[in-house]
C-alpha cells in the first residue's frame, strides 16, 4: 500500500522545502533537541581545544610554514566555536554549560595532543586523528538529525566540515612530509583508547570503561613563550637595517621602498609569535576576546606570507633578508601579557594617521608594481580592523585612551634596544643585508642599482621601529 508521502508533489513540481532536503528526508523524526545540544556541545569543546592547542604551539614551532598554518587553523577553529556557541544558545538550553568538560577521557585526549613532544606527533594528533574524528562525528550528526527541523545546525556543521576537510588535508600532507611511517603507532593506540573511554568523540557510543591512561600529558603542558625559527632564519637577532628610516626617507624611490615594505611584511611573523603568548597566558576572558585576537593573529601571519610571495614574485630569495625575532622574543620573555598587548595597540594606533598604512599603500601604488599595491591595500584594511579590536578589548581596561597609549608606550620603551648587547654576546654582527637583497631585485628586473639606494646603512641601534605618536582623543 503506498504511503501518503509517495503521492505528495509540490505545486507544479517545484523543488520542495526551500532546497533543504526531500519531503521523505524531512518526514523522519531525527534527533531530539536534547540530543542535538549534547552533541553540539561536544563539537564546541573539540573546536575550542583545537584552537587552544594550535595557538599554544605557534610560538615555539620553528618551521615557518607550520607557524602560518597553525595561525590560520586556530582562527578557523575560533570561528566554528563562535558559530556553535550561537547555535546552542538558540536551543532552549540555559544554563549553557559551554565551559564544562564533556567527559574526562575527552579532556585527556586533547591534553595528549597538546603535550605531543614533537612537531611530527603534534601534526598526527591534530590532523590525522582529531580532525578526522571530528569530521566523522559531524557527518553522523547530519545523517541522523532532521534536516528541516534542525536546519540551522545543519548549516553550521556543513560549513564546519568544509573547513575541517581543508585543515585535515593540509595537515595530513604536512605530516607525511615530516613523519617516518610507523612512528605514531603506539600513541595512536592511546588516543583510540581515550576516545573509546569517552564514548567516542560525540559521545554516541557506549563508554568502554577503560581506565584513563595518559602518555605525554602525565605532566601538565607548560606554554613555551620563546620563539623558535627554522634554519632559513640565519640571523634572527639582526637589527642592521632600519626599514622605517628607509621607507620614510623622501630621497629613495618607491620601487626600492616596495622591497623594504616586503621585508616589513615578512618580519610580521613575529606578531603571531607574540600574540599567541597573549592568548595563551590571558585566561578568563569572554569568548569574543579569543575569537577577535585569533583573527588578528591570523591576519598578521597572512601579512608575513604576503611578504614571502612578494619577494618570490620579484625574484628575491627572502632568506637573504635577515628576518628577526628580536621583538617577539623580548616581549614574550621580558613583558607581561598586558604589556605586550599595550605595545601592540600603541603600534596599531601609530599606523592609523596618513603617515602610516595609507602612506605604505600610496608607496605601493607609486612603485609601479600592482602586486605591491594589492598587498598594501589589504594590509591597510586589516590594520584598521586591528585598531578596532584593540579599542574593544584593550582600551576599556584603562581610564582613558591616553592612559592606554601611555601604558603601551612605556612597555615598548622597556625593550627599546638590545643592539649592543646581542652583538657583544656574539649573537649577531648586525649585517647590512640590504645591498644583497636590492641587487638581487635589480638583477631580476634587468635594471642597474641606484648607488644612493645601494649605500643605505642605517641601523636600529638605540632606536625602535616607531612612527609619529598619535594624539589621544
Amino acid at each position: 500500500m503506498p504511503t501518503p508521502l509517495a503521492g505528495y508533489t509540490p505545486y507544479k513540481n517545484l523543488p520542495p522545502l526551500a532546497g533543504l532536503c526531500t519531503v521523505e528526508e524531512a518526514a523522519r523524526p531525527g534527533l531530539s533537541v536534547e540530543e542535538c545540544v549534547r552533541r553540539l556541545k561536544r563539537f564546541h569543546y573539540c573546536f575550542k581545544r583545537l584552537h587552544q592547542i594550535l595557538t599554544a604551539r605557534i610560538t615555539a614551532e620553528p618551521i615557518y610554514e607550520l607557524k602560518t598554518g597553525f595561525a590560520h587553523h586556530a582562527y578557523l577553529c575560533a570561528e566554528h566555536v563562535t558559530a556553535l556557541r550561537t547555535r546552542i544558545c538558540e536551543m532552549r538550553e540555559p544554563p549553557l554549560g559551554l565551559e564544562d568538560v564533556p567527559h574526562p577521557a575527552l579532556e585527556a585526549f586533547f591534553d595528549e595532543i597538546l603535550c605531543a613532544p614533537t612537531t611530527e606527533l603534534l601534526l598526527w594528533g591534530i590532523y590525522v586523528f582529531a580532525l578526522r574524528a571530528l569530521d566523522c562525528a559531524c557527518e553522523d550528526y547530519l545523517a541522523q538529525t532532521n534536516p528541516l527541523t534542525d536546519a540551522p545546525s545543519c548549516r553550521v556543521l556543513r560549513f564546519a566540515r568544509l573547513e575541517i576537510e581543508d585543515m585535515a588535508s593540509w595537515g595530513c600532507d604536512a605530516a607525511r612530509c615530516l613523519m617516518p611511517a610507523g612512528e605514531q603507532a603506539t600513541w595512536s593506540d592511546t588516543l583510540h583508547l581515550l576516545l573509546e573511554a569517552a564514548g567516542e568523540l560525540d559521545g554516541h557510543a557506549v563508554e568502554s570503561g577503560h581506565e584513563i591512561e595518559r602518555q605525554y600529558s602525565v605532566t601538565p603542558y607548560q606554554y613555551d613563550p620563546v620563539p623558535k625559527r627554522d634554519e632559513r632564519f640565519t640571523d634572527p637577532w639582526n637589527q642592521g637595517v632600519n626599514a622605517e628610516a628607509f621607507l620614510y626617507n623622501e630621497a629613495y624611490p618607491a620601487r626600492a621602498k616596495a622591497l623594504m615594505m616586503l621585508y616589513k611584511r615578512l618580519r610580521e611573523i613575529d606578531v603571531p609569535e607574540m600574540m599567541a603568548s597573549i592568548i595563551a597566558q590571558t585566561p578568563g576572558k569572554p569568548w569574543g576576546y579569543y575569537r577577535d585576537m585569533s583573527r588578528q593573529l591570523w591576519d598578521e601571519a597572512r601579512h608575513a606570507m604576503m611578504g614571502e610571495v612578494g619577494f618570490v614574485a620579484l625574484g628575491v630569495d627572502w632568506t637573504k633578508a635577515k628576518i628577526t625575532f628580536n621583538w617577539s622574543h623580548r616581549l614574550n620573555t621580558e613583558c607581561t601579557p598586558m604589556e605586550r598587548h599595550g605595545v601592540l595597540y600603541f603600534i596599531e594606533q601609530g599606523l592609523m594617521p596618513r603617515t602610516g598604512k595609507r602612506y605604505e599603500f600610496e608607496v605601493g601604488q607609486a612603485s609601479g608594481l600592482p602586486l605591491i599595491a594589492t598587498i598594501q591595500d589589504f594590509d591597510w584594511a586589516d590594520e584598521v580592523l586591528h585598531s578596532q579590536i584593540g579599542r574593544s578589548w584593550y582600551v576599556p581596561q584603562f581610564g582613558s585612551l591616553r592612559e592606554a597609549l601611555d601604558y603601551g608606550d612605556a612597555a615598548w620603551s622597556k625593550v627599546l634596544s638590545n643592539w649592543a648587547t646581542v652583538k657583544e654576546q656574539g649573537l649577531t654582527q648586525h649585517e647590512n643585508w640590504w645591498p644583497a637583497v636590492y641587487q638581487m631585485a635589480c638583477a631580476a628586473d634587468g635594471t642597474e642599482p641606484d648607488p644612493q639606494v645601494l649605500a643605505f646603512a642605517e641601523t636600529y641601534e638605540a632606536k625602535r621601529a616607531d612612527l609619529q605618536r598619535i594624539a589621544a582623543e
